[in-house]
């Protein structure tokens, strides 16, 4: 499949666009499109511009309310609430980690639970909000009900991402971002576009059994947990969807488990709503709260330069710190590109039609 090459700042231009044509405020659009085209830059594709068009459908079905009233519901000095007025994701979370950002300042932590919500992309644009500030910035979301717990056939959970943030002094930041399924829904949609299989320990069929086949979703199957199966370890990332889901909607109020409402537009919501939209869980740590911040930033260069001197497998050329292919790739992308296979491009060109918008 032929790709299209695109600058970051030509993405972040149309994405803006788009959000202002469907109502958004300037600064709220700014905040989206800075948050989704993240995802591209840092080569998590899945997450980026490709999932443009399915925010303008929730839009559309008005289950995202453009310009919302985002407020605080419940507090303390260092935890929060928040309702997010079924706004974008994209601007509900990090409104709400800029509140967990200032409660740590005074605090030395803070927490803030969000209910009412959507899809907020990459975990990682919205932890790394922290560190800028010396702090560890943690964030999850609970998301479409597309995971079996092991043992089951029904879909009971989401991919709930984890990231967590951590400042280093010299080296690169430590940044661990990762679904707590094998893999994300989204790298089944990257198959489906390259027309490629799916590696066992992705997904089941609807009967439980292992699957290749990226359009299994639609069939009825699920995603599997970390691990793909019990004897690799799926009971554990079971637990930790599960622990993401509890954080992020029972804390704050939002819809968990199979209740939590659906990414793409065309699938019915829940019958039953035993909260509100979806829910995000978002916390910065001041290191100054536990230990100077250069006494800790020197550690974790060390800790970070311990790792990276680690000896190899043989035919492997170097031990990876969660965050350097990433941050590899935004250097590599902001200088050359960022690359849209030709059905994402497609489908951008029919979004700018149908808002009456020049394409790029």
């Amino acid at each position: 499949m032929s790709e299209k090459i695109f600058t970051y700042h030509q993405l972040l231009d149309f994405a803006e666009k788009v959000f202002r044509k469907i109502g958004c405020p300037d600064k709220d659009a700014v905040t989206a499109s800075s948050a989704l085209i993240s995802a591209d830059l840092r080569g998590i594709d899945s997450h980026g511009v490709a999932r443009l068009s399915g925010y303008v459908r929730l839009w559309e079905v008005k289950r995202v309310n453009v310009s919302p009233g985002i407020k605080v519901i419940y507090e303390t000095a260092s935890t929060a609430v928040v309702d997010g007025d079924s706004g974008l994701g994209l601007v509900v979370a990090p409104y709400a980690m800029n509140i967990a950002i200032e409660k740590a300042k005074q605090a030395g932590t803070g927490w803030v639970s969000v209910q009412n919500s959507n899809h907020f992309g990459i975990a990682a644009h919205h932890a790394m909000m922290a560190l800028q500030y010396d702090m560890i910035g943690i964030a999850m979301t609970n998301a479409s009900p597309l995971v079996a717990p092991t043992f089951s056939i029904d879909r009971m959970l989401g991919t709930n991402p984890i990231c967590v943030a951590v400042p280093a002094g010299k080296e690169p930041s430590f940044v661990a971002d990762l679904a707590t399924t094998t893999a994300a829904n989204g790298k089944l949609e990257i198959l489906q576009r390259k027309k490629q299989r799916a590696p066992l320990g992705w997904i089941q069929d609807k009967n439980g059994n292992p699957s290749t086949d990226p359009h299994e979703l639609k069939n009825g199957g699920a995603l599997l947990p970390l691990g793909g199966d019990k004897e690799h370890g799926s009971h554990k990332g079971y637990a930790l969807g599960a622990v993401v889901d509890i954080f992020s909607a029972l804390l704050s109020g939002a819809n968990y488990a199979p209740w939590a409402p659906p990414f793409p537009a065309y699938v019915p919501m829940p019958a039953e709503q035993p909260g509100k939209g979806i829910g995000h869980f978002l916390g910065a740590m001041s290191i100054d709260a536990f230990r100077p911040a250069d006494e800790f930033k020197k550690h974790m260069d060390h800790w970070i330069s311990g790792f990276r001197n680690a000896k190899t497998i043989e035919g492997e050329e170097r031990v990876l710190i969660p965050g350097d292919p990433e941050r590899e790739m935004q250097e590599k992308r902001l200088t050359e590109g960022i690359p849209l296979v030709d059905s994402v491009v497609n489908e951008l060109e029919q979004l700018a039609e149908k808002l009456n918008l020049p394409f790029i």
